[in-house]
């Protein structure tokens, strides 16, 4: 029974840790674009074989291994 007195203050301790990522997370930006990852993953990165090595920029998407 003495161990519950140390359980639910570790567990109210990390609940509160829990909810502070959330806001954060929330806070940063992590959740305001939830569909980009899924329409990016169908986009076609290979482009067309003629252009060259160079990779075409695309206007107006996040890619996080693009070079400017």
């Amino acid at each position: 029974m003495e161990v519950i007195y140390t359980l639910i203050p570790g567990m109210i301790f990390f609940g509160l840790v829990f909810v502070g990522v959330l806001f954060w997370a929330i806070r940063k930006g992590q959740y305001d674009d939830l569909e980009g990852d899924a329409h990016r993953i169908l986009l076609d990165e290979d482009g067309n074989p003629a252009e060259g090595t160079d990779k075409a920029k695309r206007v107006g998407l996040n890619y996080p291994d693009q070079d400017d």
